[in-house]
């Protein structure tokens, strides 16, 4: 029999693994937020070992079913941005208390997976915290080279400090350790420079 935990990651991958976007990773062609929900799992658990059942679970969920919202469903404006992302992390937490409840897990459990969710108060909670080193990590780690491909010098500069802003000492010592492009390498040193 598996365990609440077991079971409440395997519908959080029943759920992304329904993504019809897709991504190759190693010649394998995977739904989109399937594979960035495995990405993140990695992540953390390298970063962090000892990561509470908690944080292990809203890092599993960060992205749960995010294209049944689409970014294209609202303004292209700063507020538009704002208010996607904030729809977004409201829908996360709701599916995943969903889940979280269906499994048998209490209500101040639950409670606690949706605050790290919603990263209300990263810079003072610590799971918080490191939910967003790991969103971090992951992007600059998987997507920052794609990225950098669609952006001017000045922009990547801005986001890449952006980025650094939101991350810990612990999680800007573990980004200088990624395997980057020379080219993305060089634009990360110039942004922090």
């Amino acid at each position: 029999m598996s365990t609440k935990f077991e079971q409440a990651i395997a519908l959080i991958d029943e759920k992304n693994a329904q993504d019809l976007n897709r991504e190759i990773e190693n010649g394998t062609s995977m739904p989109k937020e399937l594979l960035y929900s495995q990405r993140m799992t990695d992540c953390l658990l390298d970063y962090k070992p000892t990561a509470s059942e908690a944080l292990q679970i809203a890092v599993r969920a960060q992205h749960i079913c995010r294209w049944e919202i689409p970014r294209k469903d609202y303004p292209m404006t700063k507020p538009g941005y704002m208010n996607w992302r904030n729809d977004l992390k409201k829908m996360h937490a709701n599916i995943t208390a969903e889940i979280l409840e269906s499994v048998g897990y209490d209500a101040e459990f639950i409670d606690r997976v949706k605050f790290i969710i919603s990263k209300k108060s990263f810079k003072k909670d610590p799971d918080s915290q490191t939910l967003e080193d790991v969103v971090c990590l992951v992007f600059l780690q998987f997507y920052f080279e794609d990225f950098a491909k669609k952006h001017d010098t000045d922009k990547l500069i801005d986001i890449v400090q952006k980025t650094w802003n939101k991350m810990s000492d612990a999680a800007h010592k573990k980004a200088m350790t990624l395997p980057y492009s020379e080219s993305s390498l060089n634009l990360i040193k110039q942004a922090l420079a």
